[in-house]
């Protein structure tokens, strides 16, 4: 089988291996599309603070099931589905918790562990997803959705709300989409007009171009001069976040999503001055499920996130291309077959 290698940082290629045979409680599934995430492209260049090489890329992804024992999950040979890509040890503190998400050694596909960028993979069947009839291009953005929507949850946006989101990548455009989803007043900051046009396509109330406008003077317009109640730190950039604590209200919360691995500096007195709620948001919990039932329900369309699909032979030229991605390039996927 092909599958996609990162040797060590810029160094990346496709190489042959055997197709891998599934263990006790594992099944084999033949990926069908597999998403190009920011932490992937980050990886490749060597900017993913948690990466280790070599390391085969992946976590976005859809799959058709080609070998499978009975199990209590009803998962069938056949199934398109899509699976849980966050493996936790079970046996740290969080995990005792339930905070599987955030599980001290947790090992993410293709950032710790091999990720799904092959022709095919085993996975636990307990973190398989039945697709409940999407196609498999929809069913590969349900990771990255519940990447934003936990964040979203995890700051308890309410309606009344007017949300900052610092960033118009696939990640803040989902975190606008769930924003929105709980009916708050959502507007978007970034610096690629591009990117801002995306975000008013999937509904922001209003979008800021940092790069050309001030954007203090942006939100207090859209705020009656009181800041936002929550703002969403979506890039990794240190002057994302400072933009974020400058921008918030009084009492107001930021939710931090974003990874980098450049230091922010900053008095820290501003946090205690406001009195700030600062919410980090690490994977997801308990997410996919409620996704794909709310996606095959009709009520949210993700789809118009997807602006490129290219072919696995070419996933080298599709990684080039997201390094230099002028905002043109939403959501970058590859088909398999």
């Amino acid at each position: 089988m092909k599958v996609v290698y990162i040797k060590e940082p810029g160094k990346i290629e496709i190489i042959e291996r055997d197709i891998p045979t599934p263990r006790k409680g594992e099944a084999l599934l033949k990926i069908k599309y597999c998403g190009i995430c920011g932490s992937d492209v980050a990886t490749y260049t060597g900017n993913q603070p948690f990466a280790t090489y070599p390391r085969i890329p992946g976590h976005e992804f859809s799959a058709e099931i080609v070998e499978i024992e009975e199990n209590e999950y009803g998962l069938k040979k056949g199934m398109i589905v899509t699976a849980n890509p966050y493996f936790n040890c079970g046996k740290c503190y969080s995990c005792q918790r339930g905070k599987v998400n955030c599980c001290e050694f947790n090992e993410t596909m293709g950032v710790q562990r091999d990720g799904a960028f092959a022709e095919y993979i085993t996975m636990p069947i307990e973190r398989i997803y039945n697709g409940k009839g999407l196609s498999a291009k929809t069913l590969a953005l349900i990771e990255p959705f519940s990447i934003s929507y936990h964040a979203i949850n995890r700051g308890d946006i309410q309606k009344s709300d007017n949300v900052l989101i610092s960033g118009a990548g696939p990640i803040g455009i989902f975190a606008l989409i769930a924003a929105k989803l709980r009916g708050a007043k959502v507007y978007v900051a970034d610096i690629l007009e591009k990117r801002l046009h995306y975000a008013e396509m999937m509904g922001a109330d209003g979008v800021i171009n940092a790069s050309k406008e001030d954007l203090m003077e942006r939100v207090k317009e859209f705020t009656n001069g009181n800041g936002m109640d929550v703002c969403v730190e979506a890039v990794g950039h240190p002057e994302s976040l400072l933009n974020c604590i400058e921008a918030v209200a009084f009492g107001g919360k930021i939710i931090l999503i974003g990874n980098g691995k450049k230091e922010v500096t900053f008095n820290h007195s501003i946090l205690v001055k406001k009195e700030l709620n600062i919410y980090g948001s690490r994977n997801s919990l308990n997410a996919f499920e409620p996704l794909i039932e709310l996606v095959s329900s009709g009520e949210v369309d993700i789809d118009n996130v997807v602006t490129d699909v290219f072919a696995l032979d070419e996933v080298v030229d599709a990684f080039n291309l997201l390094t230099h991605n002028d905002g043109t390039h939403l959501k970058v996927m590859v088909k398999f077959d």
